[in-house]
């Protein structure tokens, strides 16, 4: 039995992980938040990946793996603060994890490091340039710990480092697309209907624990089912878009940011307009990773969730 240290055990994507990694595996968490509901078995050390303290768990440990989810996403909070989270702590732990013979790190990034640009490929490749940074500040901590596991992937090669860039998530996580998605009218850019790609958080599970097998490395788009138009999501979900003309639709994004009723700033905007669709064809090849749901059967599973209903609500 291996024993995995996850950060960021206590948010969605961590409970559901734990839930299936303990069965297999020693699970250590760690996270700023407790974890109530844990199985016994669990250990979760309440700390901050970024001190010194944290170390000590290696120490301890024999950790076989790190599986690192604590990324800060909230873009309200200052660059600085995002920067010194999401970036100085990733450092800290790929320098745990070379330090301390672990032999596999895993990092759950996301597709939208790509970014949304009109001249994008029909899909993107591993290779593409990370270019969501342009003109999208509140991201470029989330690029910036990509390409710091990436270049400890070729600098450390004794660590077996997996990367993995999934589509937009869905499920029962109160992130932007499922809080969108939620809405009972969806705003829309006029004139657009981009393609887009979702996974589902269960999917994602698989995905992340089939990589923690000895031997898979590398950087691994993920997507779920194939991709469809904004407008085909939004009729089987049963709503109707509002369509307003962009120069309208930002403006009314940067007053709801201002107003703190927004959660994603209107920068994000750009996803309403141009394609980040990825190839997720490595994957597929390499993790054995084939996505189980359909479109249908993943947007049914959101409707189920408590983020769609509350979002009916306020609505």
């Amino acid at each position: 039995m291996s024993c995995i240290v996850l950060t960021g055990i206590s948010g969605t994507i961590g409970r559901l992980l734990a839930r299936q990694l303990h069965l297999d595996h020693e699970v250590i968490g760690l996270d700023r938040r407790d974890l109530p509901d844990r199985p016994k078995d669990i250990r979760v050390y309440k700390l901050d990946i970024r001190r010194k303290r944290c170390e000590n768990l290696f120490r301890r440990h024999k950790v076989d793996a790190v599986i690192h989810l604590n990324i800060m996403h909230d873009f309200r909070k200052p660059q600085a603060e995002l920067h010194a989270f999401n970036v100085v702590g990733t450092q800290r732990l790929l320098e745990y994890a070379a330090r301390h013979g672990v032999r596999k790190f895993v990092f759950l990034s996301t597709a939208n490091v790509y970014g949304a640009k009109p001249d994008n490929p029909q899909y993107l490749t591993e290779e593409a340039l990370l270019l969501a940074g342009e003109g999208f500040s509140e991201m470029r901590s989330l690029v910036s710990v990509d390409m710091l596991v990436t270049s400890f992937f070729w600098k450390v090669p004794e660590v077996e480092t997996v990367i993995l860039r999934p589509a937009h998530i869905l499920g029962t996580a109160a992130n932007g697309p499922s809080a969108y998605l939620s809405l009972p009218r969806i705003p829309t850019v006029l004139g657009f209907d981009p393609m887009v790609q979702v996974i589902h958080e269960s999917e994602l599970v698989r995905a992340v624990v089939s990589s923690v097998e000895p031997g898979r490395r590398g950087i691994y788009n993920l997507a779920g089912p194939p991709a469809a138009p904004l407008s085909a999501m939004v009729k089987y979900l049963g709503k109707r878009t509002l369509p307003l003309p962009h120069s309208l639709l930002r403006a009314l994004a940067q007053r709801a940011w201002q107003m703190g009723v927004a959660q994603v700033p209107p920068p994000e905007l750009d996803f309403l307009r141009f394609p980040c669709l990825v190839d997720d064809s490595r994957a597929r090849r390499e993790l054995g990773f084939e996505p189980k749901l359909s479109l249908p059967q993943t947007l049914d599973l959101l409707r189920q969730s408590p983020t769609y209903r509350q979002g009916m609500k306020q609505g």
